[in-house]
């Protein structure tokens, strides 16, 4: 196993780190208690992102805070005054978890100032005047804006992932004593699930979405086609790198709770997606193709894998484990 330890897109997972505090797990562990690594999803059959078919942020950090013994107050509305008035008596009492935010729209960072329907999250430490202080974790520690374009970024109009914007959570409560090695395998069975298709917003995907192996012999058919500049541009800028990022964080967790078959299937996954960074930039679209459909079956692998190895750590039939 050879880690990874750098920058990445990790938003959520860091903006959680934050709030959590000094008791909080590293942010590689964070990230795979989201289940963000377990699936691939092709959003109206074009927008390729390497996480489970149907799963979103919100999802993620509801299943990681609940899975480490913590609860927080989720609240969200429609209206900009109360969402102000909301934010300002949050961070009266201690750090607030804002988003999804527009980051397009947080102009502290370079080329901003266009929604753009990127989410993002960032932990809000201050309200000052007219001022909101907050760290950004894609790099930008004490950040500031006025209230009026924090408000703007935050409303977040081209996310369509929550039904209202304005979504804070606050209030984090450790109620449950547990270690990261419990959290890990108590959120493998739900990784089985995710890799199944069965996220909690499955059901709500746009027609024509695709997930795991047909998701990604879809993307290599639109590749051989003549990909679109503007999903390459995603693909180089966000999707491979945080997929690659993420399995290869997985790999290590689970390798280090004893899911072994399961890590390797993880790390093997992890090479074959960062190897695809460089030829989707140099338009290298063979290799490009080769390695989307080299990932596609590793995911049934990767399920099955998890289904054998909890079925022995639970002394219980694979057949039984599978069924859920």
């Amino acid at each position: 196993m050879f880690p990874y330890i750098g920058s990445g897109p990790y938003c959520f997972s860091n903006s959680l780190a934050m709030a959590l505090g000094p008791g909080a797990p590293g942010t590689p562990v964070l990230e795979v208690l989201t289940g963000s690594p377990f699936g691939f999803q092709l959003i109206d059959g074009v927008l390729p992102f390497f996480d489970p078919f149907g799963w979103d942020p919100e999802q993620g950090l509801d299943a990681a805070i609940g899975l480490l013994g913590w609860e927080c107050r989720r609240s969200d509305g429609d209206d900009p005054e109360e969402a102000e008035a909301r934010l300002r008596a949050a961070v009266a009492e201690g750090p607030a978890l804002a988003g999804p935010l527009d980051m397009g729209l947080l102009l502290q960072q370079p080329g901003s100032g266009e929604a753009i329907g990127a989410d993002h999250y960032v932990l809000v430490v201050a309200v000052d005047g007219d001022t909101v202080v907050f760290h950004d974790p894609h790099g930008h520690p004490w950040a500031t804006l006025p209230v009026s374009a924090f408000l703007a970024a935050w409303q977040a109009e081209k996310i369509d992932y929550v039904e209202r914007p304005f979504v804070l959570r606050t209030g984090f409560t450790r109620v449950r004593e547990t270690t990261v090695a419990e959290a890990l395998r108590a959120s493998l069975p739900h990784a089985v699930e995710l890799l199944r298709g069965r996220s909690t917003g499955a059901a709500d995907m746009p027609p024509g979405s695709l997930g795991t192996a047909a998701g990604l012999e879809r993307l290599a058919e639109q590749v051989a086609e003549g990909l679109d500049p503007d999903i390459r541009q995603v693909m180089e800028k966000f999707s491979v790198r945080a997929g690659a990022r993420r399995l290869s964080d997985a790999s290590t967790a689970l390798a280090g709770i004893g899911f072994r078959t399961a890590a390797e299937v993880l790390g093997r996954q992890a090479r074959i997606l960062g190897g695809l960074q460089y030829p989707l930039v140099v338009q290298d679209d063979a290799a490009v193709i080769a390695g989307l459909r080299a990932l596609a079956p590793t995911y049934e692998e990767l399920r099955a894998a998890l289904v054998a190895e909890l079925a022995e750590h639970d002394g219980r039939p694979a057949a039984a484990v599978a069924a859920g």
